[in-house]
């Protein structure tokens, strides 16, 4: 059982729908993961305390799921540091990101986050020697001006806590860039098992200072759900791309767009403004255009496959 899970190589068009739906199925996860987020901080629960939460609750479903068909040791890592500093830009990306949705919709969040291809498409030069020609320069300049007309600074734009869902995009993205170097020295069990480790331990004090009890049965199933929207998330990413290569799946990544939206509407009754869906079109299109060109080159639709984590 085990073996066939974690097996690696694309077997043929079945499997790539299989992919596909799985990719889908991580990104409704990881929107229902922002959206209890949300639910749970505009309540009046502290920010802190969701997050410890999250992560803890991460931690328990990786550990009850995922070791018993673990092929490998967990905890066997031959990049120690980079775990953990990998594990660090995860923990800043999603505590950022818990405080900003506090204040922000979350069509206007996941906007700016479908800025991190990009980043990371800028960043792998510097930082992997994934260097990008001007066309993909071009690109990633286009994506920012997307996210400046989501956030119209000095224009009245949204609450200044999208600067806040900037920083965590850009965290992300370093995110991405280690996840992607830690994939050629150990397998992506290990990989996730040392994803929730910075988030408990850093989120502990603040959460235990700060903390206050959920007032209904409600509330602690909310809690729970947070372990299962992002562990498995999570997961289903890894099965994902087991079974099918990154630019097949980087476009679906998009996805997450819809579904906020819908989520969105249907929970707290935000509707997008016309800022943030023109300013979400031009982003979109920007990943694509770098998601196209890999498809003539290599490296920036296995960035955009790998960002929707938080």
């Amino acid at each position: 059982m085990a073996e066939r899970l974690l097996s690696d190589g694309f077997e043929g068009p079945r499997h790539r729908l299989i992919a596909i739906a799985l990719m889908i199925g991580a990104v409704v996860s990881f929107s229902l993961l922002d959206s209890t987020a949300k639910y749970l901080v505009t309540s009046g629960l502290p920010v802190a305390e969701v997050v410890w939460v999250r992560f803890t609750a991460h931690a328990v479903f990786t550990f009850l799921v995922l070791w018993p068909i673990a092929t490998v040791s967990p905890f066997r890592t031959k990049k120690p540091f980079h775990q953990i500093l990998r594990s660090l830009f995860m923990f800043g990306a999603t505590a950022l990101n818990f405080f900003a949705l506090r204040y922000l919709q979350l069509d206007q969040t996941v906007t700016i986050f479908f800025l991190g291809p990009l980043i990371v498409a800028g960043l792998a030069g510097p930082i992997l020697g994934e260097w990008v020609g001007w066309r993909r320069l071009m690109a990633i300049m286009v994506g920012f001006v997307g996210v400046l007309i989501v956030m119209r600074p000095g224009l009245g734009g949204i609450h200044w806590a999208a600067s806040l869902t900037l920083i965590s995009t850009f965290c992300l993205a370093c995110y991405s860039i280690w996840t992607r170097m830690l994939a050629h020295y150990d397998p992506a069990e290990v990989t996730q098992f040392y994803s929730p480790l910075a988030g408990v331990v850093l989120a502990m004090p603040f959460a235990l200072a700060a903390w206050q009890m959920p007032p209904d049965g409600f509330t602690w199933l909310l809690f729970a759900s947070l372990g299962l929207w992002g562990g498995g998330g999570h997961w289903l990413l890894i099965l994902a791309h087991r079974r099918a290569p990154a630019p097949v799946l980087a476009p679906f990544i998009y996805v997450g767009l819809l579904s906020n939206t819908i989520i969105g509407y249907a929970v707290f009754g935000d509707i997008p403004t016309w800022w943030t869906l023109g300013g979400g079109a031009v982003v979109i299109l920007s990943g694509l255009y770098l998601i196209w060109r890999e498809r003539l080159g290599k490296g920036d639709a296995e960035a955009a496959a790998d960002i929707a984590p938080r």
